[in-house]
């Protein structure tokens, strides 16, 4: 009897146990009436609390199975009181915007330390709606950016950009602290078609122009660091024009723990080539599938998955061109006609895997793992003829515009055959400690490159009936005075073959702080970035071994 009530008790105990020690999540971010994010936010329930950190972020552990009453608080602004009851290992995510409580004089003028931050950091803040509103031939990211300072493109119809004079392909962009890649193949500033960045999915968008951190990689020119944002509900959007369309689609599970987002696009600007001064039959096609995935474990442990595939197709083929200039009294027109086509199309696919485990509340450590892989091709044979000439001015004449005396002529051939086809490979760790103001970042990955690349191109100029040699030492070239009978040889040309596999080892660590001197506040960053680069060129056999040390650091 003894042993079966001491077993009854320990069976009742442990129950109790479980039952009273269940827990739920309470998280979310707290903004102000100008989306703000306010930090110090005091939040409290009966038996403990937290408050908000820098970002406006937080997170609080309650009792479940229970009526909660959470009340939110701050100086100046109106306190905010809910009441949850949630179930064991729930996540529920609540959002208070929160209003001022008194009337702002005029003198007095509040700003949130996340602003004064990213600007001590060299990071500027874009709105997603404004990335969404912002017209443009390829409406995305890329549009907003180039009407920042230091920030140019080549055409409309690119979506790549150059920051401070810098090459094109030197700008990192980053989503959910994941790097992400475009085609390779493009030629430098042409890239159309659809931007990797959804901005239907999109949560926060920051860029930094130069000056950054460690944590970020060795394209020195610019960083565009993307949040896809987590849904709290079921939600939809779609948008359709004479260009193409997107939707979107994300939701949560009735726990909390799994929540997705989902986005597709289309894209097709062969109305809008198509009204330009080229005459040209023009058919392209852009699309993309992509989405975000989370799984929350529980409250310390989440895995997130970045996919992407996208599909771009180009069928070029110009007919004629007529480009009018000169003066009223000495007009001139130059007349071109085509014959031939370009046919390219660019293929890529993206996964990643992102662990993120809180190990303590002030050490978070994260663990991701990347493939990417793209086949692209760059096929083009291109005959142009021109003719430089004085147009019809006679406005009651039925040949108005047409050019009826010839200046000068000439022709020019273009020819490619280009082939791509890169796999990459990323396994990164990173990790960071924050306490109070003081934040350490660290962080080691290792990157596998195998590329096979085929270039094949050549380009050949000829003027007033005689083909222009390269510019090239040794021989004299006086036409069209003298004849000359050297062998034909294109203006340019490129044959090139390459498979090369790279390995990368890449680490950094850094350090920042803020603080204040006398009555100003202070902020700054240390840190250092190491490279290890080994090249293996599998067409000779041959390997090249290279290391780099960039240390930086930051001050305002």
């Amino acid at each position: 009897m003894l042993k079966t009530t001491i077993l009854f008790c320990a069976v009742f105990f442990c129950f109790a146990l479980q039952l009273f020690g269940q827990t739920a999540i309470v998280q979310g971010v707290i903004l102000d009436n100008t989306n703000i994010p306010i930090p110090g936010v005091n939040i409290r329930i009966a038996a403990n609390g937290t408050q908000t950190d820098i970002n406006g972020s937080y997170t609080l552990e309650i009792p479940a199975n229970e009526d909660v009453v959470i009340t939110y608080s701050h100086v100046g602004f109106k306190n905010v009181i809910i009441t949850v009851n949630l179930k064991p290992d729930f996540i529920y995510e609540f959002n208070p915007l929160f209003r001022a409580d008194v009337e702002q004089i005029n003198e007095v003028v509040i700003t949130s330390g996340k602003r004064e931050r990213q600007r001590a950091e060299g990071v500027l803040t874009l709105q997603p709606e404004d990335i969404r509103k912002i017209p443009g031939a390829n409406a995305g990211v890329e549009t907003l950016l180039k009407i920042l300072p230091g920030v140019s493109g080549n055409n409309e119809l690119s979506t790549q950009y150059s920051v401070r004079g810098g090459n094109f392909d030197e700008n990192l962009v980053y989503v959910n602290e994941i790097e992400v890649y475009r085609p390779f193949l493009i030629r430098s500033g042409q890239q159309e078609g659809l931007s990797f960045v959804n901005s239907d999915l999109t949560r926060n968008v920051e860029f930094s122009a130069g000056g950054f951190q460690s944590k970020y990689g060795d394209k020195l020119s610019s960083v565009l660091d993307i949040t896809y944002r987590r849904p709290v509900d079921f939600g939809a959007s779609l948008e359709a024009s004479l260009l193409g369309g997107s939707t979107s689609v994300e939701g949560v599970s009735n726990e909390g723990k799994f929540s997705g987002i989902v986005g597709l696009r289309y894209r097709d600007n062969g109305l809008l080539v198509n009204s330009r001064q080229t005459e040209t039959n023009y058919r392209a096609g852009f699309a993309d599938a992509q989405t975000y995935l989370s799984y929350r474990f529980n409250k310390k442990f989440e895995l997130g998955f970045l996919g992407n595939v996208a599909v771009n197709n180009y069928n070029f083929e110009p007919q004629a061109r007529q480009t009018n200039f000169g003066t009223l009294m000495d007009p001139v027109a130059l007349v071109v006609f085509y014959d031939g086509q370009e046919e390219d199309r660019y293929e890529t696919y993206f996964g990643a895997l992102k662990a993120t485990y809180d190990v303590t509340d002030n050490y978070t450590a994260k663990l991701i793992a990347s493939a990417y892989n793209t086949q692209e091709q760059e096929h083009f044979d291109i005959f142009a003829e021109y003719r430089l000439g004085v147009p019809n001015t006679d406005i009651g004449s039925e040949d108005l515009g047409d050019v009826e005396f010839t200046r000068a002529a000439g022709s020019q051939l273009t020819h490619a055959r280009n082939n791509l086809d890169a796999l990459i490979f990323n396994f990164e760790h990173k990790g960071q400690v924050a306490i109070e103001d003081h934040l350490f970042d660290y962080g080691v990955k290792y990157t596998h490159e195998d590329i096979r690349d085929r270039q094949q191109e050549y380009e050949v100029v000829d003027s007033a009936g005689f083909s222009i040699r390269p510019p090239f030492g040794g021989f004299a070239n006086d036409q069209p005075y003298e004849a000359f009978d050297a062998p034909l040889a294109p203006f340019t040309s490129i044959r090139a073959f390459n498979e090369t596999q790279i390995d990368r080892i890449q680490a950094y660590a850094q350090y920042g702080n803020k603080t204040t001197i006398g009555t100003a506040e202070a902020f700054y960053n240390v840190g250092a970035r190491v490279h290890q680069w080994t090249v293996n060129d599998q067409r000779t056999n041959t390997s090249v071994s290279q290391a780099v040390f960039s240390p930086r650091a930051q001050f305002a």
